[in-house]
């Protein structure tokens, strides 16, 4: 617990990108008719996203 720092600990900014990552591979998923691979893409760009924001937050 010690890596969290209440509401804005840099494991809930991890969290938020990862969900809306997923949820932009989702929506491009659906789009181009391949779940699996836009979904894997869309894990990816949350988890940079998830990063950047962390480092960001301080």
């Amino acid at each position: 617990m010690s890596n969290e720092e209440g509401e804005n600990g840099p494991r809930n900014k991890m969290g938020l990108g990862i969900a809306v990552g997923a949820g932009i591979g989702v929506a491009l998923g659906v789009a181009m008719d391949d779940m699996a691979l836009w979904i894997a893409v869309g894990m990816g760009i949350g988890i940079a996203l998830g990063a950047a924001w962390s480092q960001a937050g301080g």
